[in-house]
């Protein structure tokens, strides 16, 4: 007579097998495809730099066109580059939850929600002769749904906004998602971050639009229509990463020539 496959040990033993199999052939097509992610990570966050400096050729690659591109590390601490850490494979955003490479922040502080900061940030350059044409920083902050990332590009002033957009964010189609929109991402173009001899930053999203009356309108760039809070969010963080706890004493430092 037949055995019984029917049996609750065998049936377990199927299924058991069953879980190894596909465990072992999704652990080795991961590790097979971690490179070509890692690549596409890569190449996509060069290409949001490229967009924020406004370097662009049709006829040059990614890699080809971020060559013109410098970068360095940034101790958030001292406001000053540093060789502490290698820019080359460095997570700010995997830092930033690990306590001995990260700065716990107070509530005062952390008008951006961002909890801990990152003690290191790279930071992008283009230059020309030893002269700084434009330098792209790294942003992040809350808004309504979740955290937007991006960067923000200054021109040789370090004041003058170059570019500015997100790569990543999880805000609502058609209202936060918004922050998407290259016609909104243009306003920002020539704004002012700072007033003159002050490194508390003015530049903020309002309510409304940004009219011919609109007093510091250099200042200022429309909120999102129907996204008060991503608005508020994008707002907040902007005034975080180039305040007091963020950019502002690198900048200063660069301007004076001692970073």
């Amino acid at each position: 007579m037949a055995s019984n496959n029917d049996t609750i040990g065998k049936t377990l033993t199927v299924a058991v097998s069953l879980c190894v199999v596909c465990s072992i052939i999704v652990s080795a097509a991961a590790v097979m495809l971690r490179p070509a992610q890692q690549a596409n990570k890569d190449l996509d966050r060069k290409s949001n730099i490229l967009a924020a400096a406004g370097i662009s050729d049709s006829s040059k690659s990614v890699d080809e066109l971020f060559e013109q591109i410098s970068t360095r590390m940034l101790d958030m601490e001292t406001g000053k580059f540093t060789d502490a850490v290698e820019a080359e494979g460095y997570d700010a955003r995997q830092a930033a939850k690990d306590p001995s490479q990260s700065i716990q922040l107070t509530a005062d502080q952390d008008i951006a929600s961002i909890r801990r900061q990152a003690r290191y940030m790279p930071v992008y350059m283009v230059e020309n002769q030893g002269e700084i044409e434009k330098l792209i920083l790294p942003i992040h902050g809350y808004g309504l749904w979740s955290t937007l990332y991006g960067f923000i590009s200054l021109e040789g002033d370090l004041n003058t906004v170059g570019g500015f957009g997100f790569y990543e964010h999880a805000e609502t189609p058609g209202l936060g998602g918004e922050v998407d929109n290259p016609v909104w991402k243009s306003l920002w173009q020539g704004k002012s971050v700072y007033a003159e001899g002050s490194y508390t930053p003015k530049l903020a999203v309002i309510k409304g639009k940004v009219g011919a009356g609109t007093a510091d309108a250099e200042y200022k760039v429309d909120g999102l229509s129907g996204a008060t809070l991503t608005s508020v969010g994008v707002s907040n963080l902007v005034q975080f990463w180039m305040g007091e706890n963020g950019y502002a004493p690198f900048l200063a430092n660069l301007k004076a020539g001692g970073a």
